[in-house]
């Protein structure tokens, strides 16, 4: 049960807000001690682990392109498109998008979307611009709301999209770890139980939204 200190180290370092890569490397340490490996046996796990998953060096791709397309007015476009749409709002708009990342990570494609490749230079501008019609104006601190929510509905939508997939690394875990107790189901099961968890994300997000919308709305009203 020693090993189990690495969760508390987690919990501890996210509770009290140290960098989240130092955390991780710290349980797995603590993990690693605790399972009596030595400094070595942990050193070459991690390289195992990093050259086997070398496709995380792809972000080092994705980010300059990102850059350059918002050089060039990515931002601007995706801003003048959402102008033109009529009855486009900033929750209808996320709505969406968290119906389509949903989507995606129910069949593992979760690297598709996310903060860096769309939420930064598509979804948030697009809805900061549908908001910003619908409140006839938005002042810095609900700009940056407007933005934070962006950023949510895109966790709300891989979180809970993410379990539906079968061969995606928290239904292997959750399998590996019943299994050691005896417990033994298919990683089928698991991802059909996600499914109602999905959908009343999906409500549940997709209502606060809608009142995000209404009170847009209202501040429009009185504008």
């Amino acid at each position: 049960m020693w090993v189990l200190l690495g969760i508390a180290v987690i919990a501890a370092g996210f509770l009290l807000r140290f960098n989240p890569l130092l955390v991780i490397l710290a349980s797995a340490l603590v993990t690693g001690l605790a399972a009596g490996l030595g400094p070595v046996e942990i050193l070459s796990a991690f390289g195992k682990a990093f050259n086997e998953a070398r496709y995380v060096s792809i972000i080092w791709v994705v980010l300059p392109v990102v850059g350059l397309l918002e050089a060039y007015g990515l931002q601007e476009r995706a801003r003048g498109l959402i102008g033109r749409m009529r009855g486009a709002t900033a929750g209808r708009f996320l709505a969406g998008y968290l119906l389509l990342r949903q989507a995606l990570s129910a069949v593992g494609l979760t690297s598709v979307a996310g903060h860096p490749q769309t939420v930064r230079p598509l979804v948030a501008p697009i809805a900061e611009a549908a908001a910003d019609r619908q409140a006839g104006g938005l002042d810095d601190k609900e700009r940056e709301e407007i933005k934070a929510w962006a950023a949510a509905t895109d966790n709300v939508g891989l979180f809970f999209g993410e379990d539906i997939f079968l061969a995606i690394g928290s239904i292997l875990l959750i399998r590996g770890l019943l299994e050691q107790y005896g417990i033994l189901l298919e990683p089928l099961a698991l991802s059909v139980w996600a499914i109602p968890t999905a959908i009343a994300a999906f409500l549940i997000h997709g209502f606060r939204l809608w009142r995000l919308d209404r009170r847009l709305a209202r501040k429009g009203g009185r504008g």
